[in-house]
C-alpha cells in the first residue's frame, strides 16, 4: 500500500517539474512520503 502511494507520489512530482502545476503541494507530498519510508524503515529494524 506505501509502496504504491509512493510512486504515485513521484510520478506526481515529475509531472509538476515538468508541467509546473501544483509542485509546492506535491514537494510537500513527496517529503511527507520519504519521511515515512525512513521511519517504517528504522521502526522495521529495531523490531527484527
Amino acid at each position: 500500500m506505501i509502496w504504491t502511494i509512493i510512486g504515485i507520489l513521484i510520478v506526481l512530482w515529475l509531472l509538476g517539474l515538468i508541467f509546473k502545476i501544483a509542485g509546492g503541494i506535491i514537494h510537500i507530498l513527496l517529503i511527507a512520503a520519504i519521511v515515512i519510508i525512513v521511519f517504517k524503515l528504522i521502526k522495521g529494524r529495531r523490531s527484527a
